[in-house]
């Protein structure tokens, strides 16, 4: 167990220094301290935003945001608009696994901000069928369909709408450590397809694609680019979800990106029994290293459930019969 974070040798890759302390903490350590300063990011947003702005100068928006209704990109929506003064166009992709409370969260989100959204709903029987061929294959990601969907999806209605800059909520304070083999590469097309191909049994053919000739059109010709807002600013997440509740009636899930169903199940449920991977040792250990967590409190919460075993159950029924799985 590292000294200073909670991540452990019992799931992930991990080498340790002489103090004890493993090598995503002095990764972490080493990266904020040869980055940019606050200062430097400060001024580093501000030229971002004023090179956002003249791009969408005379269009109807400025940027896109993807809004799942997390904390992340919730807050980000409202820095984006209310701090920032951008015109964001809002992009939800529904995999028809979203909770109540993701919905009433992005409808909320959307009337506070006065946000134009537009929804991509997944053909669900593709999608089922794609999700069935990752649990088949046994891999340890099975969030990479649903990510991959989204960033084509956002890129695709960037490209329709004009738009060059897509905002993304990634941050260094908070999802900057993630051990080796914990997840796979989003844009990976020819992985998924190959996955499917040999799990799955229906043709995939109306999904957004973001393959490398998409990424090379949207990348060098369209000129699209992802930036990071949050990653510019001192983001404390407990601070972050005290403004969205104080100010856009915003509630909270109980875990990180719980706002899906399925997402919920799959880091809460099948990592842990699976895989023996418990993400919130990832998690917790970013906000340790970022000094919005104590390691104590991290060690006693891990000795918990990912969450109550009652919802588990619920969300195991729930699970079987939408992909249609018996027990």
């Amino acid at each position: 167990l590292c000294k200073h974070c909670v991540l452990d040798s019992s799931s992930c890759i991990i080498e340790f220094d002489p103090r004890g302390i493993c090598n995503y903490c002095n990764t972490y350590f080493d990266t904020q301290e040869k980055g940019p300063s606050l200062d430097d990011k400060k001024l580093i947003l501000k030229d971002l935003v004023e090179d956002i702005k003249k791009q969408g100068k005379t269009k109807k928006f400025d940027c896109l945001i993807g809004l799942s209704g997390g904390v992340d990109s919730s807050y980000l929506a409202y820095f984006a608009v209310r701090q920032l003064g951008l015109r964001p166009l809002a992009v939800h992709f529904d995999n028809e696994w979203n909770s109540e409370l993701a919905v009433e969260n992005v409808n909320q989100i959307i009337d506070e901000l006065q946000l134009e959204l537009l929804t991509y709903v997944i053909d669900w029987e593709e999608f089922r069928d794609l999700l069935l061929a990752y649990m088949k294959a046994s891999v340890v990601d099975l969030e990479v369909p649903t990510d991959h969907f989204i960033f084509a999806t956002m890129y695709k209605y960037a490209h329709e709408n004009g738009i060059k800059n897509i905002l993304n909520g990634w941050n260094s304070m908070t999802e900057s450590i993630m051990p080796t083999g914990w997840n796979s590469s989003k844009d990976d097309l020819a992985n998924l397809l190959d996955i499917h191909k040999q799990y799955g049994t229906k043709k995939l053919t109306k999904f957004p694609k973001l393959g490398l000739k998409n990424r090379l059109y949207y990348y060098h010709f369209a000129k699209i680019k992802q930036v990071y807002p949050l990653d510019c600013i001192d983001y404390k997440i407990s601070e972050a979800k005290k403004t969205l509740n104080d100010k856009l009636g915003w509630r909270d899930y109980g875990g990180k990106h719980y706002e899906s169903i399925w997402t919920r199940f799959y880091q809460g449920y099948i990592l842990p029994k699976k895989f023996n991977i418990d993400k919130r040792k990832a998690h917790f250990s970013n906000l340790i290293c970022s000094g919005q967590m104590a390691r104590d409190k991290a060690l006693l919460i891990l000795q918990e459930d990912p969450y109550p075993q009652r919802l588990q159950e619920e969300d195991k029924e729930f699970v079987m019969s939408k992909l249609g799985l018996s027990k």
